[in-house]
């Protein structure tokens, strides 16, 4: 492993093992609103804090880009954390969230952590070395037709401004795959994608913490990863397709068929 990824790796499952703890006594747990529909607990400010502390201690010229903290400074080398992926779910005990880290080094993303503390699944990737999840080599499916794929997606629930046509375009995806997943944790659906759980993923407006490890495990397994211009500005934008290298085009067309213009530029 990496030794920059083996920081990463002791980082996340550090911080796994403090929200799982916090998990048993969600109750007592105070919880902000960032904004509508997005919600801060003590548990990601912590775990943020965990995460950090250990890649600093390590790396002391870096940078931190943290969904609660925001940047740090500015340098080549850039950490981008989301300390607690899927909160709502965590706050309801739903068992679908994560901890994502990505290293970004002059613009590129080079390594990858995103760990499930539920199910101790733990994926990772370092760029040209391929995804693993557990120390096992994992490749995207080898479903061939979108009709028989199961997609997954997430809904908008902060940005309502193209909920129209992102109900237009689910309604196509439902007609023409085999079926929609909505877990609400990002990272882990593209961390699903690149271990062939789901054929591919679609979402709108997303963030860089969000993305940015599950997009190189997609790459890292065999998969393609593009916005909805087919170019590869999905992390600036937040706008993501990816999926298997089979369904990839007949999976871009049926998405872009319904959105508007500015998201397909």
């Amino acid at each position: 492993m990496h030794p920059m990824l083996n920081i990463a790796v002791k980082a996340a499952r550090r911080a796994g093992s403090m929200i799982t703890r916090a998990s048993e006594d969600i109750g007592s747990l105070t919880i902000n609103d960032k904004s509508y529909n997005d919600f801060v607990t003590e548990v990601d400010i912590a775990s943020e804090r965990i995460i950090i502390d250990i890649l600093k201690e390590a790396y002391p010229s870096h940078s931190f880009l943290g969904e609660e903290s925001g940047l740090s400074n500015d340098s080549d080398n850039v950490w981008i954390i989301d300390p607690l992926d899927g909160t709502t779910n965590f706050l309801h005990n739903f068992p679908q969230y994560a901890v994502s880290i990505a290293l970004v080094q002059k613009g590129e993303i080079t390594q990858a952590v995103v760990y499930d503390p539920n199910r101790n699944d733990l994926f990772t990737a370092t760029k040209g070395q391929g995804a693993y999840l557990n120390d096992r080599r994992i490749r995207v499916s080898k479903k061939t037709k979108l009709k028989d794929s199961l997609i997954g997606t997430g809904f908008p629930f902060r940005d309502f401004k193209h909920l129209s046509d992102y109900l237009k375009v689910l309604e196509d995806v439902i007609i023409n795959t085999s079926g929609i997943r909505r877990p609400g944790a990002a990272a882990l659906d593209l961390a699903y994608v690149a271990a062939g759980r789901l054929d591919g993923f679609w979402e709108i407006g997303l963030s860089k913490w969000d993305i940015a490890a599950g997009g190189l495990l997609v790459t890292e397994a065999g998969g393609i990863v593009s916005d909805f211009a087919e170019k590869q500005n999905w992390l600036e934008t937040g706008n993501i397709l990816c999926s298997n290298p089979y369904i990839y085009e007949p999976l871009i067309k049926l998405i872009q068929k319904k959105l508007p213009q500015e998201l397909k530029s």
